[in-house]
């Protein structure tokens, strides 16, 4: 891997309608076209209306994204990071070969909140912003680790199979 190569994340979660799909969204955003930024489910239900609303609201177009099953990637492509956004998706993801590092974020599901449409909004907008933070906030770890060392050693670091890490976000 050259160090102009994009890192490859993929996001997962149950359904790849909300939260896989937000923060794929926010990679894209945030990431400065330094990353190849993928979502997929474990039983894709089909991209939920209210998080291509909230993106929307802040400038981005979710209307090209779709679910996709993990199955996709499986055995099938490399990811230097494999990101689940739930619980679920954690405690069920099968064996995936080709991930240098595995991380958790344990998101909410805005999607089981019962309310009305500007009750569920907020709920979504609540999700979209703090996804953004954790985005934002893994970025800054990124670059921490760069700092300082040889494009050989930055190189390593970010490729290298690591243990699994987890954080609840709520």
């Amino acid at each position: 891997m050259s160090q102009t190569e994009s890192l490859k994340v993929l996001f997962l979660c149950t359904a790849n309608s909300c939260r896989s799909q937000i923060s794929e969204a926010w990679l894209r955003i945030l990431g400065g076209g330094r990353f190849e930024v993928y979502s997929a489910g474990l039983d894709p239900h089909g991209v939920n209306p209210l998080a291509k609303v909230v993106m929307q609201e802040v400038g981005y177009d979710m209307g090209n994204h779709r679910s996709k099953h993990i199955d996709l990637y499986i055995g099938k492509k490399q990811f230097d990071y494999l990101i689940s956004v739930c619980a679920e998706s954690e405690r069920n993801c099968p064996y995936f070969p080709g991930v240098g590092q595995r991380l958790h974020w344990e998101v909410e599901d805005p999607t089981v909140f019962k309310g009305s449409k500007n009750q569920k909004l907020k709920v979504f907008r609540q999700t979209r912003d703090l996804i953004r933070k954790e985005i934002e906030d893994w970025l800054s770890d990124l670059q921490q680790k760069r700092i300082g060392k040889s494009p050989k050693q930055q190189i390593t670091t970010l490729t290298q199979p690591l243990h699994s890490s987890s954080k609840k976000v709520v």
